[in-house]
């Protein structure tokens, strides 16, 4: 991986979903200054399109839209095991019908705005999902590293195994030597959880 795709990869965009373009160029306004990724979709369609091409740290989900309405998009997110952990945020006008809410964190929404919606509040939980986003991402890498570190010392020791299956005293020092060698990993992958 390039230092350019790992610099992307580790960018959260944020998917903006609204029919109303009015709507998303308030949304990119108040978002801009996050300096991530702000990715439309016009649609519930489109929202799943956009979801099955890339990573999200955060979903910005209006309700009322034709077609696969917010309701509809988030259920669908939802199912899929790529996209189940996405948080959504459900936007919605103030005239919203009160059991909106409840049908949105029922849907599995992970917060709920009414329009219009103070921009400091939206960029303040839009930022904590990024947060989470990134934490979750550097978790990810640390788990792979250490997969990988377990999986050579599982190599090292069936190598062990095996030369000590078919071994004399004279291999002593060579058995010796990659156990010293598995040792240092060992205390390296400590060094890596912090213990």
């Amino acid at each position: 991986m390039t230092t350019a795709e790992a610099t992307t990869d580790e960018r959260a965009s944020i998917l903006l979903v609204d029919d109303m373009e009015d709507n998303l160029i308030a949304l990119e306004a108040v978002l801009g200054s996050l300096n991530e990724p702000l990715v439309r979709a016009r649609s519930g369609e489109e929202a799943m399109k956009a979801l099955l091409r890339q990573r999200f740290a955060v979903v910005l989900l209006d309700i009322r839209m034709p077609g696969m309405d917010g309701f509809e998009t988030a259920a669908n997110i939802k199912r899929l095991d790529q996209t189940k952990d996405v948080p959504i945020i459900f936007l919605t006008g103030t005239d919203a019908d009160a059991g909106y809410a409840f049908r949105g964190y029922a849907t599995g929404a992970a917060d709920y705005l009414t329009k219009p919606f103070d921009p400091w509040v939206l960029r303040a939980k839009v930022t904590v999902f990024l947060d989470l986003h990134r934490k979750n991402q550097q978790l990810e890498k640390m788990l792979a590293r250490e997969q990988e570190q377990f999986d050579e010392l599982a190599t090292r020791l069936k190598k062990i195994e095996t030369h000590m299956a078919a071994s004399s005293l004279q291999d002593v020092f060579e058995l010796r030597h990659n156990v010293h060698e598995m040792e240092e990993l060992l205390r390296e992958m400590r060094r890596g959880r912090g213990l």
